[in-house]
Parts: C-alpha cells; structure tokens; sequence
C-alpha cells in the first residue's frame, strides 16, 4: 500500500492528518497509508528540534523520519502563540513547562503565567511540512510547505475532554461559548490551525 510516514509519536495527530488527506475523494492521496514513524522504526530517535520558526522545525521532523524509512514524509509543527506572552510559548510549546512534563503541566504554566491578565488573545499555528512525495507521486514536490492558525483566546481554566495539548484552554472564535477540547473530531478539524493548513496542502496538491 502507497505509505506517507507521519513524523510523530501521537496518534491524535496521525488520526487527523489521514481524515483530512487520505479520505477525501479529491484528494491525490485518497487511499494512502499515513503511519507514524515509531510504529515503522522500533529504535526511533526524534531529531533535536533546534530551527527558529514552526517550519524550520517540521522540516527537521520530516527530514529525519524520510531518511529513517525511506518513504515519503509529512511533519507537522505546531504551537500556541499568546499576545500578552510576546507570542510564547511558541515553537517551545510542547515543553513549555520543561522536557519531559505533560499537557496537564504546560497548561498550568500557562495559566499561572496569565494570572491577573484580562488580555488574552491567543492562536494556534501549525506548519506543515511534506518530503519525498515525488517518489510517490511523479509530478509533485519534493519539497512542500504550508502553515495555517485558528484566532482565539486562552481561557480562565481548563474545559472539554476531547482533543490534546493546550485544546482545553483554547477558546476559538469561530466556535463561541466552547473550547477546542470541546469541539468533535470533525468540528476541531474544519476550524482548527492544523485543519487550515492540511486544506491549504491539499489545494497545492490539487493545482500540480
């Protein structure tokens, strides 16, 4: 089967990636396998994450995982960019509270850092990053880039069981009176920063 090596550990995101790219009937990637690459490289490493921009840092990801597997490879980057935090936590978003904590940490440093600030303009980004498709796909980039967001703001506390990382304390703007954990799989793709960007991969895709 045609294969496309996620560059993550997280199965929430490898999820979304194949509902977005490999079920869509228009998509030049209908029926394609996407599989995370620990699931194919047992000894998986992950690369140090050292760019200065979400893509410099897909791009890393996407890089390592195609030379890991020889297959072609999409890596996302992603993070949340809070105004009153000059745009923190940013690319660090993922260890924000430390290497090695969880969500549940980075959304209380969050928070704490927030205290006392009415403020609190927030979005997601996320930038995509695809290697390799040439080899699956004669006639398209080896090299592909896009980068989407989702405007909002971060709330007083924690809301919803769904979705991961910051999602319950994102308020979206397009979907009022809830938080991204909130939302449904199909409703958090339609209006969320890595949703924006897989539909911008997608229409490069369709124009090739």
């Amino acid at each position: 089967m045609p294969t496309i090596v996620v560059a993550t550990g997280n199965a929430h995101k490898v999820t979304e990636i194949a509902a977005a790219l490999g079920a869509a009937l228009d998509s030049p990637l209908a029926g394609v396998r996407f599989i995370a690459v620990h699931e194919l490289v047992g000894a998986y490493t992950d690369p140090v994450e050292d760019g200065a921009s979400f893509e410099d840092n897909a791009a890393i990801k996407a890089r390592a995982a195609q030379a890991a597997t020889g297959l072609p490879a999409l890596a996302d980057d992603s993070g949340l960019v809070v105004d009153a935090l000059n745009g923190a936590p940013g690319i660090y978003s993922a260890r924000f509270a430390g290497v090695g904590h969880d969500d549940a940490a980075n959304n209380a440093k969050l928070l704490a850092e927030l205290e006392g600030v009415t403020e609190r303009r927030a979005r997601f980004v996320s930038c995509l990053v695809l290697v390799g498709l040439d080899a699956l796909l004669p006639g398209q980039p080896d090299y592909l880039a896009v980068c989407g967001a989702c405007e909002g703001r971060i709330a007083a506390g924690p809301r919803g069981s769904n979705g991961f990382g910051y999602d319950p304390l994102f308020l979206p703007d397009v979907a009022p009176g809830r938080s991204m954990a909130e939302l449904t799989l199909a409703e958090k793709t339609a209006i969320s920063h890595r949703g924006a960007a897989l539909r911008q991969l997608l229409t490069h895709l369709n124009a090739r």
